[in-house]
């Protein structure tokens, strides 16, 4: 949650300062954004390459683990319709952008920003961030009345990292290899997913 709300505090300020001009010119008109993205790529790839256990992770799995993020793909997918008939003017292809960050704000925002706007950038940001908050919260909540499982699939992306901690407190530490590799598995399939749906 501190992660979450550091986020927030940095977007907030950018807005002001953004809306008071207390930059100049040159930094607000320059696309600074792609090389952001740039370096959030090589880290991400530095992060996954660099952990003995994600490798470790898909050799000692049967192919049964795979299934897991399949399940929260397909959860995601139901959700995202669900709000698209609810919530009027809004475009498909964005709501299934937004849904497939599966949490993974940093990134899923700055994607959707350089490809469609900064409105949508601001509600993948808020949508992912809220994502991670709930697992934070309901975590204990999920496993108890949905499964163990559950909170794994509620953290989307986050279930590597940020919400791992929560997740191995509710579920039992034997669910915590599942959920790296879960996490893993969907913070690769963010940008492609991302791409795929709205980078044409």
């Amino acid at each position: 949650m501190k992660n979450s709300l550091i986020i927030l505090s940095f977007f907030t300020v950018g807005v002001f300062v953004g809306l008071f001009k207390l930059v100049p010119d040159i930094i607000i008109h320059n696309d600074y954004s792609q090389w952001a993205l740039y370096l959030l790529m090589f880290l991400v790839g530095i992060g996954i390459g660099a952990d003995p256990n994600s490798l470790k992770t898909i050799r000692e799995f049967s192919y049964r683990i795979m299934l897991m993020p399949l399940i929260t793909i397909a959860g995601t997918t139901l959700g995202v319709v669900l709000v698209y008939f609810l919530v009027l003017k809004i475009d498909f292809r964005d709501a299934l952008a937004v849904g497939y960050g599966f949490g993974y704000y940093s990134l899923s925002s700055i994607f959707i920003t350089e490809l469609r706007g900064e409105e949508l950038g601001v509600v993948a940001l808020l949508a992912n961030v809220m994502r991670e908050i709930f697992t934070l919260v309901a975590a204990p909540i999920l496993a108890l009345y949905f499964g163990k499982l559950a909170p794994i699939s509620a953290g989307g992306a986050t279930s590597m990292d940020t919400t791992l901690p929560i997740i191995s407190r509710s579920s039992g530490k034997e669910y915590a290899i599942v959920s790296l590799f879960h996490g893993i598995v969907l913070t690769i399939l963010v940008p492609l997913l991302v791409l795929l749906i709205i980078g044409s």
